[in-house]
């Protein structure tokens, strides 16, 4: 099995504690052999770690040889340092979120193309475990024609560091939002633009930042999709409510649950215009008994979700490199989702102060 070679831009929350530790544990397919970090404490924690040269600056990695470079360093430096890696002949692959506007990843992506490098953006929720069985739910047609998908990633928080700031590209729909709203447009599928209708506010942020996020997709014939990210939630519901002609499911990342009625099974109906009737003679509602079908998911339990789809990630990545396959995440998709939040940003145009 061949070794990739990785060198780590950044050893933040990211850098560190996301891929940093995802290839100690995956030593068999990559070596983490750079790490670059302006701050020394960071740079010394680095080499202790992983064994291996640390960097101040990124340009410090020209000339070198790697086979893949990850940008983890802040929101805005994705875009011109990952321009300049792909011109010096780097593989790179991207934290979210890639680009502030869907113009600056079209510059990512001509970089990519005329130096005939890859270019992938983290989106690794796209593969986790709970996600995977609800699209698995929804293709077995059990719920029947989707009418409304709701997605919550909610919970009552207070933020107070640099991505709450907006000149760092940052709030919660740059930082969470990717991560839901890759997989609402995945659920909405085709390419083109959805009608967007989005609500923000500062809720309990010291910047100035949005931390409430409500959007509502939606396309024709196609499920309207309401996703919320909100720091003010105290009683989360779930993750996930999916809302069908036939049944519903909803949970959370470790347990789903969903019901469905047969419709062969059910009673036989048809329109009746004329006032119902009990059979003793008193005024009635529309009622009838429909025979439910249940059924439930849990995460193994030695299984984290994060981490699950971390490594289900950087497999595609892994065979896209090694074996040529193609990445589970376009560009044309990750280039959707910056025009959505693009557009949502314009519709709630908030006051900076910091």
């Amino acid at each position: 099995m061949k070794k990739l070679k990785v060198a780590i831009l950044g050893q933040g929350r990211s850098g560190y504690s996301i891929h940093g530790r995802h290839f100690l544990t995956d030593a068999d397919r990559f070596e983490v052999a750079a790490v670059v970090d302006r701050l020394p404490e960071r740079r010394e924690k680095a080499a202790r770690v992983f064994g291996c040269p640390v960097f101040e600056d990124y340009t410090e990695l020209f000339g070198r040889d790697f086979d893949l470079v990850v940008n983890a360093l802040p929101s805005p430096f994705h875009h011109p340092v990952t321009v300049d890696l792909l011109n010096h002949g780097f593989n790179v692959l991207c934290e979210k979120p890639a680009a502030k506007t869907p113009e600056m990843l079209d510059e990512m992506e001509a970089a990519a193309a005329k130096n005939g490098k890859m270019l992938a953006i983290f989106q690794q929720s796209r593969l986790a475990p709970y996600f995977l069985k609800v699209k698995e739910v929804i293709a077995s047609g059990k719920l029947g024609r989707l009418v409304q998908v709701s997605i919550a990633f909610n919970g009552y928080a207070r933020r107070w560091d640099w991505q709450c700031i907006q000149d760092n590209v940052a709030g919660s729909l740059y930082n969470t939002g990717p991560h839901p709203l890759d997989q609402a447009l995945d659920l909405l599928g085709g390419e083109e633009m959805p009608n967007v209708f989005c609500k923000m506010d500062r809720a309990n942020t010291f910047g100035d930042a949005e931390d409430y996020v409500k959007l509502i997709l939606t396309m024709p014939d196609r499920p309207l999709i309401d996703l919320e990210i909100s720091s003010c939630d105290a009683y989360s519901w779930g993750t996930y409510k999916l809302e069908g002609t036939q049944g519903s499911l909803c949970g959370s990342q470790t347990h789903l649950d969903w019901k469905w009625f047969v419709p062969e099974e059910a009673p036989e109906q048809h329109l009746i215009r004329t006032p119902l009737t009990s059979p003793e003679g008193e005024p009635a509602y529309c009622s009838e008994k429909l025979t439910w079908h249940t059924d439930s998911w849990d995460a193994k339990q030695d299984e984290n979700s994060f981490v699950s789809a971390v490594r289900a990630y950087y497999t595609t990545v892994y065979e896209h490199l090694t074996e040529g396959k193609p990445l589970t995440v376009t560009l044309r998709q990750v280039r959707r989702q910056i025009a959505v939040i693009e557009e949502a940003h314009r519709q709630n145009p908030l006051p900076k102060f910091c």
